[in-house]
């Protein structure tokens, strides 16, 4: 299968897997729109030379999020899609603080594929509390910015473009929360 239709391939199955999904924003967009976001990033900083990455990046969230298997993103996509995405899924049976904690304590032994998405999956998800604020109270969004800070302070020397990305999310965010009063 080329790469345009393994993407567009994975691109309809992500559409598929998170139909029924929305952001937590004001704006209640569609969840595959943050997997766009984040398969966008790392295929621009990759200049689009690593296709599995791309895809990985499009499905980071099935596993977690939409039940899908390991197997079943093998069978379509290959092992090295397959791993990448087993490598920036949560584990849904821990606690929430401990898997937000085990981010920030693996995160700097991932690999070099797992930490770009994780630098996308930050920025998208920044990006999306400054553009379609969710009705957190400002103290939790502080959290998040501080939280996102440490698990991509794991992932930096990847590539300098998403980590510019991040910085200016942050930036952004930052600024926004302090205009808030």
């Amino acid at each position: 299968m080329n790469d345009v239709i393994s993407l567009t391939k994975a691109f309809a199955l992500a559409c598929a897997w998170h139909a029924s999904q929305r952001r937590k924003g004001k704006a209640r967009e569609p969840y595959v729109n943050h997997l766009a976001e984040v398969a966008h990033l790392v295929t621009v900083a990759t200049g689009g030379q690593d296709m599995n990455l791309s895809i990985a990046a499009l499905l980071h969230d099935a596993i977690e999020d939409a039940k899908i298997t390991s197997a079943q993103i093998e069978a379509e996509f290959g092992p090295e899609v397959s791993k990448l995405v087993l490598e920036v899924t949560d584990i849904k049976k821990i606690r929430k603080s401990r898997r937000k904690q085990l981010q920030v304590e693996t995160t700097p032994s991932k690999s070099r594929g797992a930490k770009m998405i994780k630098l996308a999956d930050k920025t998208s998800n920044l990006r999306a509390i400054v553009n379609s604020p969710p009705s957190w109270p400002k103290e939790r969004k502080q959290k998040y910015l501080a939280w996102a800070r440490l698990v991509v302070s794991g992932a930096r020397g990847v590539n300098p473009e998403l980590e510019a990305s991040f910085d200016a999310a942050a930036h952004e965010l930052e600024r926004r929360l302090s205009a808030d009063g």
